[in-house]
């Protein structure tokens, strides 16, 4: 039983929770730039390109024979997989800057001294109670 223990205590650390979730908004935010790249960006690309298809292209070094398919090197696949790439690696960047930048404020913002003890609070002002009277 003091394995499962062990282990509960471990799973239930905040790290390891707030990298799960990390990694489950991180796949989610990574279907939403792929669909943005595909859907969004390249149309307008291709179009610019003369009606280029990236996915489209491809080399094909051995045609089909009977029931043996085509062998294809599909290197437009290959090129909007590395634009999607850049574009999310573009995207995580631009917001570790942010978030830095803010953590960058919160430093340099001057922190307010903290208060004295209480001692020195009663010693301050018995001080001034004896200057007072003398």
């Amino acid at each position: 039983m003091g394995m499962m223990k062990e282990f509960k205590e471990f799973a239930m650390k905040g790290n390891v929770v707030d990298m799960a979730v990390g990694i489950v908004i991180g796949a989610a935010f990574g279907k939403i730039v792929s669909s943005f790249v595909k859907d969004v960006l390249m149309p307008p690309i291709g179009m610019l390109m003369g009606g280029v298809n990236f996915s489209d292209l491809s080399i094909t070094l051995k045609e089909a024979v009977g029931k043996t398919p085509a062998v294809v090197v599909k290197y437009g696949v290959f090129i909007q997989t590395v634009i999607d790439f850049a574009i999310v690696a573009f995207a995580i960047f631009m917001l570790i800057k942010g978030i830095n930048a803010m953590k960058r404020k919160e430093e340099a913002a001057p922190a307010a001294p903290p208060e004295p003890p209480k001692e020195e609070l009663l010693l301050a002002e018995i001080r001034d109670i004896l200057k007072k009277k003398a």
